[in-house]
């Protein structure tokens, strides 16, 4: 499902529930930081590790230790940039080289809306009243959770390039929802204003990121990619 809203540079790999837990060992390393995790963080864990060692494969470098660096980013091969993610039932791993592409982020969740509460914490004016807009055009769609995931896509792909945290509200996400999707299943486009200054990538500032979405089995998935020009 994920391939989809990817460039051709960027090769991911997905799962659908824990199966690939069970078939691939972690390093020394991995096992190290799950060690006195519960048995279903283990799972994840092991099972998101799993795709994201096909796709280097895919990519052709041999498969290495991916360990969590600042705030549980993953450490990636140096030429590398990627992203992981995981939601109940779903694992999913991207990469691309450094060459191709500056840095992505992917997020999956599950297609409903968001926990009571959570919406206010997250969202700035404006967006409000865009997704009440967008749930007037389609009640179908948890346009809330494709909101929130598509902040988590941007925060994957801003934390590389700075090594700082950003905050639900420093970005100003547009929904954009493709033409011929009046019907489910929904998919389109997202940008995001940064409302703090961005990073700074081959001479230029970024002001804004851009990214892709889609509903498909029940979950939300975004994509953000950040390229050299």
């Amino acid at each position: 499902m994920i391939e989809e809203l990817l460039p051709g540079s960027v090769v991911a790999v997905e799962a659908h529930g824990d199966e690939e837990a069970e078939q691939v060992p972690l390093y020394p390393e991995e096992a190290a930081v799950v060690a006195r995790a519960v048995d279903k963080r283990r799972r994840e864990f092991t099972a998101v590790r799993a795709c994201a060692r096909r796709a280097m494969e895919k990519l052709g470098i041999a498969p290495r230790p991916v360990v969590p660096g600042d705030r549980g980013a993953p450490t990636w091969p140096a030429g590398i940039v990627g992203s992981m993610t995981h939601c109940d039932g779903y694992r999913a791993a991207a990469l691309a080289r450094a060459t191709d592409l500056v840095s992505l982020g992917i997020d999956a969740e599950p297609h409903g809306p968001l926990p009571e509460g959570v919406l206010a914490t997250v969202t700035v004016p404006d967006e409000i009243g865009r997704l009440r807009a967008l749930a007037d055009a389609r009640p179908d769609l948890h346009g809330d959770r494709v909101l929130f995931s598509a902040k988590e896509s941007v925060y994957k792909a801003w934390f590389p390039l700075t090594g700082a945290w950003l905050d639900f509200t420093e970005a100003d996400i547009e929904i954009r929802v493709a033409e011929g999707a009046a019907e489910a299943p929904a998919h389109g486009s997202f940008r995001a204003e940064l409302l703090v200054p961005g990073p700074w990538v081959n001479g230029r500032r970024l002001g804004h990121f851009d990214g892709r979405w889609a509903v498909r089995r029940g979950l939300v998935i975004t994509t953000v990619t950040v390229p050299h020009a």
